[in-house]
């Protein structure tokens, strides 16, 4: 399970449908795409509806938040209430803080981004759906305010953090997501919980196209059959046997994402 995975992103435009069938080939049978912004909620869902597995999200990511109104949290109620009882929909997401980009940094983009996020976690709550958070130097208030709202869990994906940031997400109900990032051999600190955090928070992911495996070339494209491999860097880190690696994380997805239990469809 690819439990992270921009699939419709615009570099995958011209073979989308062979990037679907070499991960089937690989043995990734399920993906979940995230939305990002208003203007791709109904891409994701569509995408979600064209292959087997397929499974989205629908979220304001913290990058957009500049961009965007007070208005896009109306529209992504509204998605969420027609969505609700597709089986395909799976969380709120990527939602989340994100203080690395300078202009993410500024006394404004700071505020703006709490409130959109703070809003979705509402949304959440109401739902009783779980989110897919988005942590870049912002692991403490992300936690400050999943605190607040202690009824809602999800995946935190692409976790980078302390062990002691990891326990208090784990505290919180969620699964910490790796990737592509754990492959570097200089990446120690995510090597570190990747193989020392108990195997039943660990869930996979890759987020194609972005954070490609220490293996692609510069430039070259991540793509969700990369998850195959990733998996035997976390049986090695973790002296397990891969297929027992896949049926963990399999099994830790669903259940920090309870809507994927419905895998075997058509």
């Amino acid at each position: 399970i690819d439990t992270h995975c921009h699939l419709d992103a615009a570099v995958f435009d011209d073979d989308r449908n062979d990037v679907i069938r070499s991960a089937q080939k690989a043995g990734v049978n399920t993906i979940v795409i995230p939305a990002i912004n208003r203007n791709n909620f109904t891409a994701v869902k569509h995408l979600a509806h064209e292959f087997p597995g397929g499974r989205y999200a629908l979220g304001i990511h913290p990058m957009c938040v500049p961009k965007a109104h007070k208005d896009d949290l109306v529209e992504l109620e509204k998605a969420i209430e027609q969505a609700i009882d597709d089986p395909r929909f799976v969380a709120i997401g990527e939602i989340g803080l994100d203080f690395f980009e300078p202009e993410l940094r500024q006394a404004d983009m700071h505020e703006k981004q709490e409130y959109f996020y703070i809003q979705q976690l509402k949304m959440a709550g109401r739902y009783q759906l779980p989110v897919l958070l988005h942590v870049r130097r912002s692991q403490d208030l992300l936690l400050k305010q999943l605190r607040r709202h202690s009824h809602v869990g999800g995946l935190a994906h692409a976790f980078n953090g302390s062990f002691q940031q990891a326990e208090h997400f784990i505290d919180q109900g969620f699964g910490l997501g790796f990737g592509g990032a754990m492959t570097f051999s200089r990446a120690k600190q995510i090597r570190r919980l990747a193989a020392k955090l108990p195997l039943d928070v660990l869930v996979l992911e890759t987020d194609a196209p972005d954070i490609p495996p220490a293996w692609l070339e510069k430039g070259e494209r991540n793509q969700p059959h990369h998850l195959a491999r990733i998996a035997h860097e976390l049986a090695d880190l973790r002296q397990l046997d891969v297929e027992q690696l896949i049926e963990a994380t399999n099994r830790n997805a669903v259940q920090f994402l309870p809507r994927l239990a419905t895998l075997n469809d058509n």
